[in-house]
């Protein structure tokens, strides 16, 4: 993108700040009047065209008044992303609302979700906090018919998956039985890789099993968003850009489409670490789930033990400066209970 002249970027950021509260096109003598601004409003309206022919700004339709474009909300989060604070009386109220909970992660979850919802009038997204590396904790085989067997595999995060096998012959229970305890004992505490590469030491109905367990393993650690506690959606709906109907029913499927959500956040995860922030801004030209919308999400944890992922999703007007360092401020909070809580354990 061209280069903006000190001028342009002030008239920029003045704009995009005035469209975020108003939701309305700005003008050229409104912004002087508003900003008292040195300058005349035809000077100030040349600077928006061109800021127009550079990207940064739109033209809606035949009006004077200009909206941010995508380009433009990024360098609006760029200059203030990283200077944007939480008032020390809000940093002391939600801290104060996470001391009183009790050690729960599913309170910790739904308080989390419950306030960055209030804090940012957005949409919040948190995830609870799951072991980075899956490893093995104990299996049960239980027969149940003929050649079917239901498989037990629980992980050292406390995740459980259940499936039914088809062996290749019918098993006794006893077998089945012994195979268990044997996987147990030379498995314990072990990683999705290292049971893989163990398989070829064991008799070929282990080996059967190990490979179930281990495809098992492989689809719990893709779906890295397990449940997620969301809040807000009504924030969003009543935002003038979804005043639209196929605007707000846009909004809801994403948020009843589970899987979506989650493949959302599993992707957006993989591109941050613990302690970092992203803004994502009408999609980033890839994401077409937010191409409406901004996302600004953070992973909270212990890096390489226990993490998570929470976020903000709203309208591309959303309020930056409030949301950015309100989703920094709980990822921490987050961060600090886990490692408290979960990880020392």
């Amino acid at each position: 993108m061209p280069e903006l002249t000190e001028r342009q970027q002030t008239i920029l950021l003045l704009l995009i700040r005035d469209y975020i509260e108003t939701a309305q096109p700005v003008g050229s003598k409104r912004l002087v009047e508003r900003f008292h601004l040195a300058l005349s409003p035809a000077t100030v309206r040349n600077e928006m065209a061109a800021l127009t022919e550079m990207g940064y700004l739109r033209q809606p339709h035949t009006s004077a008044g200009r909206v941010p474009a995508e380009e433009g909300y990024r360098v609006f989060v760029g200059q203030m992303g990283h200077k944007a604070e939480l008032p020390a009386s809000v940093q002391n109220s939600i801290s104060h609302q996470f001391f009183q909970a009790r050690p729960d992660v599913d309170q910790w979850m739904t308080l989390a979700a419950s306030v960055l919802a209030h804090q940012s009038q957005g949409v919040s997204l948190v995830t609870a906090p799951h072991a980075e590396t899956l490893r093995f904790k104990h299996v049960e085989l239980i027969s149940t018919q003929g050649r079917q067997v239901l498989m037990v595999l629980v992980m050292d995060g406390g995740e459980v998956k259940q499936q039914i096998l088809t062996l290749a012959e019918p098993v006794s229970q006893t077998r089945l039985t012994q195979v268990a305890m044997r996987l147990n004992a030379l498995l314990a505490g072990l990683s999705m890789e290292a049971i893989a590469a163990l398989s070829s030491r064991t008799e070929a109905l282990e080996q059967d099993i190990i490979m179930l367990m281990v495809q098992d393993m492989k689809r719990t650690s893709e779906n890295v968003s397990g449940e997620i506690y969301t809040d807000g959606l009504t924030n969003v709906l009543s935002e003038p850009e979804f005043a639209e109907t196929d605007e707000a029913r846009w909004a809801m499927h994403l948020f009843e489409e589970r899987s979506t959500l989650q493949g959302l956040l599993a992707r957006a995860s993989t591109h941050s670490s613990v302690g970092g922030l992203q803004v994502l801004i009408g999609g980033e030209g890839g994401w077409e789930e937010l191409r409406q919308c901004s996302m600004v999400i953070a992973r909270y944890g212990v890096p390489g033990l226990v993490t998570g992922t929470l976020g903000v999703l709203g309208p591309m007007r959303m309020s930056y400066a409030r949301t950015i360092p309100t989703v920094r401020y709980v990822a921490g909070l987050l961060s600090n209970l886990v490692n408290d809580n979960i990880a020392s354990e």
